[in-house]
């Protein structure tokens, strides 16, 4: 009997542990491999390559803290710290599968589909040959983690776009070998490259004959370059948040829309994540109005955005936007994803029913709380 799925987490997360790549990279890349570690005051690091290291306490011109990670575990109140948390205090659920279950049952999700944490940190990585090994490491290791309860968790695969014929190689790979459904990219540029890059159609493509969906998940980055955050340094962490991560997908939602991938590659579907969705609505009218006038048209595209948009794009709310009631009418909630972001400190507890709260029509709650996601991965048809 095939399983019932009423609600989907578009964007879960999982924690590697501290030592995973060392166990899952090949062995010539062990010595340079992803690492978290200790100094002797017991202040955490992270290495993702030589000389790219994250750490615990933030520099005077830079707000990034890594001991924000430690802090995931937090959300269920009573850590009035939590910035000062390690990574192996984190929630047990984002480092092992069966205890995620129980906290997916408090909250009534059927199933969650899975991005990184530290793995979000790849697409710093400037050599091509030694990201598409990180990346064939962590994608190894999200498959195992999935197949503890494979009917209810589905991981996201990295995809290294530093080289776009060997981010097709992998996301074959983890596809067609490892029976990932999903994959995940930045929205950042990776060595200088943006996405929409015409030399990355040969990844779209690859996605559109794999059938799987492409989640562009942002993240705070080390390396990767981010539009207008060189106007906020100095700034707290909350307006450096809101700026990077909107901003930057903003950015990415126009490109991909606007200077043709999507037009190229129709069967293409992307998901833009972790970055809240109200603001798509007016991006929308907006991208149509450059399109609709002739005077200002030099796109080249062969379809108006909004209905490229439609066909085969999705965007991420979460679940206290007091918008996503009207913006799912309004740009179709069909279209709708959602997310608890589990279990990140700034993510939620209590999503589904926040969502069931907001009283929309039944037919638009079912295709925010499951029908959009089941579109967008096409993994419950």
């Amino acid at each position: 009997m095939a399983q019932k799925v009423e609600t989907i987490d578009s964007d879960g997360h999982v924690l590697e542990p501290a030592d995973m790549w060392e166990h899952y990279i090949e062995a010539k890349y062990r010595e340079r491999c992803l690492k978290l570690f200790q100094d002797k005051e017991g202040n955490e690091f992270v290495r993702i390559d030589a000389g790219l290291i994250i750490s615990q306490q933030p520099s005077e011109d830079d707000y990034r803290n890594f001991g924000s990670a430690g802090a995931i575990g937090a959300r269920d109140g009573g850590v009035t710290e939590a910035y000062k948390m390690k990574w192996e205090d984190g929630i047990r659920g984002g480092f092992d599968p069966l205890a995620r279950i129980p906290d997916m049952d408090r909250d009534g999700i059927d199933v969650a589909v899975l991005y990184p944490t530290l793995g979000l940190f790849l697409g710093s990585i400037e050599d091509p040959q030694y990201a598409a090994a990180a990346s064939r490491a962590y994608n190894r290791w999200i498959a195992d983690y999935c197949k503890a309860m494979p009917h209810r968790l589905y991981g996201a695969a990295a995809i290294p776009m530093n080289d776009p014929a060997l981010a097709v190689q992998e996301l074959r790979f983890a596809v067609e070998q490892l029976g990932l459904r999903a994959g995940f990219v930045r929205p950042n540029p990776y060595n200088d490259r943006v996405l929409w890059d015409r030399a990355n159609d040969i990844v779209w493509k690859a996605a559109s004959e794999l059938d799987v969906g492409i989640g562009i998940h942002s993240s705070v980055s080390v390396k990767q370059p981010y539009v207008a955050t060189e106007r906020f340094k100095g700034y707290s962490l909350a307006v450096n948040h809101l700026v990077e991560h909107t901003f930057e997908m903003m950015s990415t939602a126009t490109g991909m829309i606007m200077c043709g991938p999507c037009d190229r590659n129709p069967k293409l579907r992307l998901g833009f994540l972790e970055c809240g969705g109200g603001w798509m609505a007016g991006l929308l009218d907006r991208m149509d109005r450059h399109f609709d006038d002739q005077g200002m048209n030099d796109t080249g595209l062969e379809t108006r955005p909004s209905e490229i948009f439609h066909r085969q794009c999705f965007i991420s709310f979460e679940p206290v936007e007091g918008a996503l009631r009207l913006v799912a009418d309004y740009i179709g909630s069909e279209n709708i994803l959602w997310a608890t972001d589990y279990p990140h400190v700034d993510g939620f507890w209590g999503a589904v029913q926040m969502i069931r709260d907001m009283g929309m029509p039944p037919e638009t709650e079912r295709n925010v709380l499951s029908g959009g996601a089941k579109r967008f991965y096409g993994i419950w048809k």
